[in-house]
């Protein structure tokens, strides 16, 4: 089932609106003809994903952090937390502002949401389910996360703002929703953030070596940014509330070996690989089992990981300015045209 727009127009508040999801989001809202409030303060934002929406007459730009005392001038009907850092290197480099992001933000939020009679939604992670134990991952899981380890101010801080939002919504103070988001790609993507995907592309058109940590043979499942989108706004307009979290992601599961070599074949790329010790807490592996979204939302992703990644491809290589080169043969089939055969990759 397709996202169905709302049919009257609401004012909404984005925060981390200028991130690479969240400004996605920010479009796609505008796009149903709802005013939007976009609070970022540019930790790890971009001002460039959000430039093209700075003269629209339904779009305002907040320069604030949801840790600071935030006032809301008017009315809002949604409130969308998409505020922290999500990649590992940017969201370690301060922990403390991490941990605090997801907690004392997120209950501001949540205060805000009250005041106004708001629905809420909390940007969760699937790094709440640590390195997991059970395969595929399942709403009902309950994680093994370190809590003292580097990840922790990310992950335990992720939980405690589900804990907060149920917290509240139990209490009927705030009708809140709570989406478990899994490795997503696309388009906005920053060059340096530290992400897989974004980090092999890069490295790729570079020509610089693709780091592969471990062995390679851990996986992860990968959702192109215009399926996450659709899956946030139908689990925001989903009514009733469905009380529980709900996992967004793409079931097909890859090993970063796979990932890599896909990313060699459709850049052209002639890099090498080089292999780097596995990170401390590093999941082995990683897949959503997305039955819930299915049956409550009537969702699944619906753009495979050929067609995304060309996509991102494209977009690194216009902010590096590098010129496509041939792409190469695929291994195991006699032709280039591979990459667009139906099915290919999926």
């Amino acid at each position: 089932m397709m996202h169905m727009p709302t049919k009257r127009s609401l004012t909404i508040l984005v925060t981390g609106g200028a991130g690479f999801v969240g400004s996605h989001l920010c479009d796609a809202l505008l796009a149903e003809g709802h005013t939007v409030t976009c609070l970022d303060s540019f930790l790890t934002g971009s001002r460039a994903n959000i430039a093209p929406l700075m003269n629209h007459p339904r779009f305002t730009l907040v320069d604030a952090d949801i840790c600071d005392d935030y006032i809301h001038h008017g009315h809002l009907d949604r409130i969308y937390n998409l505020a922290c850092a999500a990649s590992p290197a940017r969201y370690q480099a301060d922990p403390i502002h991490t941990m605090m992001t997801c907690v004392q933000g997120t209950l501001q939020l949540l205060a805000l949401a009250e005041r106004n009679g708001a629905r809420f939604l909390q940007a969760s992670t699937s790094e709440v389910y640590g390195d997991p134990e059970e395969h595929p991952q399942h709403e009902a899981y309950h994680g093994n996360v370190s809590c003292i380890g580097p990840r922790a101010c990310y992950d335990e801080g992720k939980r405690a703002a589900e804990t907060l939002s149920f917290d509240m919504h139990r209490q009927g103070r705030v009708d809140a929703r709570v989406a478990r988001i899994f490795n997503t790609y696309g388009p906005r993507m920053q060059r340096d953030d530290g992400r897989i995907v974004s980090n092999l592309i890069v490295q790729a058109l570079s020509g610089q070596d693709l780091t592969i940590h471990g062995t390679g043979r851990q996986t992860r499942s990968f959702c192109y940014v215009s399926d996450l989108v659709r899956g946030l706004q139908s689990l925001m307009e989903l009514r009733p509330n469905p009380g529980q979290p709900v996992n967004l992601g793409n079931p097909d599961e890859y090993q970063i070996l796979e990932l890599a070599e896909q990313v060699l074949a459709m850049t052209g790329s002639r890099s090498s690989l080089s292999f780097k010790p596995l990170p401390q807490d590093d999941p082995r592996r990683r897949r959503p089992d997305i039955s819930a979204a299915e049956r409550l939302l009537g969702w699944r992703p619906g753009v495979p990981l050929h067609q995304g990644l060309q996509a991102t491809i494209e977009y690194f290589q216009m902010q590096l300015d590098v010129t496509p080169p041939r792409r190469r043969r695929h291994p195991t089939g006699p032709s280039e045209d591979w990459l667009h055969h139906p099915g290919a990759a999926e």
